[in-house]
Order: structure tokens, then sequence, then C-alpha cells
């Protein structure tokens, strides 16, 4: 396993997401993004509006890129099941928003997907650790759900670090994915704290070459943490 970096296309250009996936896809050789991190907001559970399942299901078809879909709505229970059907390589919900969340768990996984819970900087980890014994991902926002562009909030790498060394202990078998503000100058912390999976929206999309600057953070994690990623 090497660093996983998954560009957000929130920071795309939405006119032309297919080709905006294929710029991060690679050459093939595993310097592209390892999956296509896909932010559905509803304006209830986040202020924001952006996409939803038609649009997912249109850009499955458009790249082979494992899309990464975190779904910051309102009833998960309900509607992330779909996600899995349109092929989502990995659905997350929030737990704030789940009504059963080792219910949604078992549904999403038999829908083909794996199974990822958020937490928001200000939710504690403490009360989440038996449901995540159900999960497959846990995603800790480094910024508050709902736009993108935001400052990184260092205090949450304490949840990362707890999650961290749960997982290196046996107690858990998550991957640990991070989602807000890392750039260049935040993902030497992150990754230090023990991240697996590092979503970058602008970093990516705002650089002159996308798929460049996803090599260029993975070869940032590999610095700043090379005993855990050496070979």
């Amino acid at each position: 396993m090497h660093p996983m970096i998954a560009p957000s296309i929130l920071s795309a250009d939405f006119a032309r997401l297919g080709e905006e996936a294929a710029a991060v896809s690679g050459d093939g050789t595993g310097n592209g993004a390892d999956w296509l991190h896909v932010d559905v907001m509803d304006a209830h559970f986040v202020p924001n509006l952006t996409l939803g399942l038609p649009v997912v299901q249109s850009l499955r078809a458009a790249t082979d890129i494992p899309l990464d879909c975190h779904l910051m709505i309102e009833d998960p229970d309900r509607w992330a099941p779909g996600y899995a059907e349109a092929g989502a390589r990995n659905v997350t919900v929030h737990a704030e928003a789940a009504h059963d969340p080792v219910m949604l768990a078992k549904n999403l996984r038999a829908a083909g997907s794996l199974a990822g819970l958020s937490i928001k900087p200000g939710t504690p980890l403490d009360p989440w650790v038996e449901v995540l014994r159900h999960y497959d991902t846990l995603l800790v926002m480094s910024v508050e759900p709902g736009f993108g562009g935001q400052s990184f909030i260092p205090e949450v790498l304490d949840k990362v670090r707890t999650v961290r060394n749960l997982v290196d202990t046996g107690h858990l078998t998550v991957l640990v994915e991070i989602d807000g503000g890392i750039n260049a100058d935040t993902i030497d912390a992150a990754a230090e704290a023990g991240v697996d999976c590092f979503v970058a929206g602008s970093a990516v999309y705002g650089a002159e070459d996308p798929g460049r600057a996803v090599a260029a953070l993975r070869d940032s994690v590999r610095r700043a943490n090379p005993h855990r990623w050496a070979g």
C-alpha cells in the first residue's frame, strides 16, 4: 500500500468533469489518483448544494478511477445505498446524520461498496469507536463540511492519532482518511499523525498540472513519514 491521494472534484470544473478526472488518472504506473473524491451536498445537512446520483452515474462511466463519494446529506440511511449500487468504490456517510449507522454499513457493503463514516471537526471520536468496527473507512473532517477552500483545523489530528493507534494495535481495521484544507503546507502534519488517504481539492485542481500535483502530494507524505511508507 502507498499513500492514497483522492482529488476532490468540488474544486474541478463541473462543465468538464470527464476531462478533469482524466487529468489526475496518471500513466498507469500507480502515480495517479487512487480515488476521485465526490462531495454530495443537499443544502440541508450542510448549507451548500452540489451534485447528486445522476452526476455520479455519469462520472462512473467516464473514468476508471474509483469513486469516493462523501455524502453530506440528511437521511443517508435512505439514499446512500444508491451510490454504492451506482458503482462507487467507497460511500461515506456522516455519523451526525445516520439513524442506524451499523445497519447502514451493512447495507452499503451489500450494495457493493466499502462503508465509510465521517465525523465533523467538533464531533468526538470516542462515542463512535464501537460503530467503526462495522466500517471500512473513517473520514476525519479537518474543516467544517459544506464548502471548499477552507483553512485546515490542526486540532482534529488528535483524533487521527487516536484512531491510528487503534488500527495499529488491532482494535480497528479502518482506513484513515482526512478531508479539508489539505495542501503542501498541511499534508506533512496529517501524514505524521497517521492518515492513509488524503483528500485534496484546490491543491490539485488549482495547480497548472493536476496530475503532477497528485504525485507531489504523495511524495510529501512519504518524506513526512518515511518509516511508515518506506519502500
